[in-house]
């Protein structure tokens, strides 16, 4: 039976929720900042329960009125700590990397800082959007309620994504018409040095795929992924180029702070000053052809196809990119002076951490860049034979309980 419960919330979750204890269970509560004193509506039994927030009786000193309509008026999930002060977000966050890597890695690190964003707003170059068809046979995008991950509200603005991302948004939903025959789509709006670049993901047919690529001048390219995983280019305005990159492929939201993680990363990395390096999940390959040109020996490892091709075509002789899985290829790679694992979110395949840990010769440094603390910690708890050297997170999400970790390995005994 559901019950109301007062909660003092003592720190915020992975996932962003208020974190109380009552008689020995653990609330959850959305919404909520440290130091509240909290009413909660929970159900459900056993040691953990979610609630939600009811009242509250005294809140914060950190807790804020939030920029976004939509975070108070619709729930978006979108983002998880809007209601916090920049600064509660980063001292959140440290301890989200802290507790993660103590709790589930069994390690300590002398360091648990987190280096803000330039930008708290606007900072966005991609914006994904879940599309249904109305009742009435018009178009709606928008993002899910945190309480309601099968709900979409409309969206009319998201404060924390680039203005010409979001106004190209409006240009394509004027356009809508032109959809693939679907009741659902998804797509996304990354913004590129060319333009704005829109992949189309739902549907079996597209006839009118090129009509909305025509109706939207300041689209830079247009991409459609059928319900098979077909992908094909509807239309491209880019200038004619001998190499063209890979607009479809995965790339940082937030250009500023990626900055900032790479030239972090190459500098913890540099100073192993190693001659042959692995770069794992290396995505369009900007960290291996940056270490290649730096004379390094670099072998990189991608899965999807057109990031592994454009890594490839413009990695300095000596080095190579493998399409490949990097559970499958890091063993025939090996040995490296250094191995730099990027992976998403839910972390390394265990063979990857198998063959790290058994090398016979093991890199003098492994450099593992992560968006999932609790991942990174479960992978670094199957690196016993190596030591914490350094620990330093990036704020690539501000508003969000999401923060980048860069985790530097070295082997425990010289």
């Amino acid at each position: 039976m559901p019950q109301m419960v007062s909660l003092e919330i003592e720190s915020i979750a992975a996932g962003g929720d208020g974190v109380g204890r009552n008689n020995g269970l653990v609330v959850f509560v959305p919404r909520t900042a440290p130091g509240e004193l909290v009413t909660a509506r929970i159900s459900g039994r056993g040691t953990f329960a979610r609630g939600a927030l009811r009242t509250i009786a005294r809140p914060s000193d950190e807790r804020i009125e939030p920029v976004c309509p939509h975070y108070t008026r619709d729930r978006c999930g979108g983002c998880q700590l809007q209601h916090m002060s920049y600064l509660s977000q980063l001292r959140s966050k440290q301890r989200i990397i802290r507790d993660a890597v103590e709790r589930i890695g069994k390690r300590k690190a002398d360091s648990w800082d987190v280096r803000p964003s330039s930008q708290e707003w606007r900072y966005r170059v991609k914006l994904t959007l879940a599309i249904r068809r109305e009742s009435g046979g018009g178009w709606m995008a928008g993002l899910h309620p945190f309480d309601d991950p099968a709900g979409v509200f409309a969206l009319v603005d998201c404060p924390i994504t680039n203005e010409t991302v979001v106004q190209t948004w409006r240009l394509i939903m004027n356009e809508a018409r032109f959809f693939p025959t679907a009741q659902s789509l998804r797509g996304s709006v990354r913004l590129t040095g060319d333009g704005p670049v829109l992949v189309l993901t739902g549907g079996t047919k597209w006839p009118n795929g090129t009509d909305l690529f025509d109706a939207i001048p300041s689209l830079a390219a247009v991409w459609w992924e059928n319900d098979e995983g077909a992908r094909r280019l509807v239309g491209d305005r880019r200038p004619p180029r001998s190499l063209q990159p890979p607009a479809a492929s995965f790339g940082q939201v937030n250009p500023g702070v990626a900055k900032d993680l790479r030239a972090y990363l190459s500098k913890i990395v540099s100073a192993h000053s190693p001659a042959t390096v692995i770069d794992g999940y290396s995505g369009t390959g900007e960290t291996a052809i940056a270490f290649a040109k730096q004379g390094a020996r670099v072998t990189a490892i991608e899965l999807d196809s057109d990031a592994a091709r454009w890594c490839a075509l413009r990695l300095p002789e000596g080095s190579v990119s493998l399409r490949a899985r990097v559970e499958e290829s890091l063993a025939g790679a090996m040995p490296a002076d250094a191995v730099i694992l990027n992976p998403p979110r839910a972390g390394t395949d265990a063979r990857v951490t198998e063959i790290l840990e058994t090398a016979s010769i093991k890199p003098k440094v492994i450099a593992y860049v992560s968006c999932n603390p609790a991942t990174l910690a479960r992978d670094i708890a199957r690196l016993p034979s190596y030591r914490i050297a350094s620990m330093l997170g990036f704020d690539m999400f501000p508003q969000t309980a999401h923060v980048e970790t860069v985790c530097e390995l070295v082997p425990a005994v010289a």
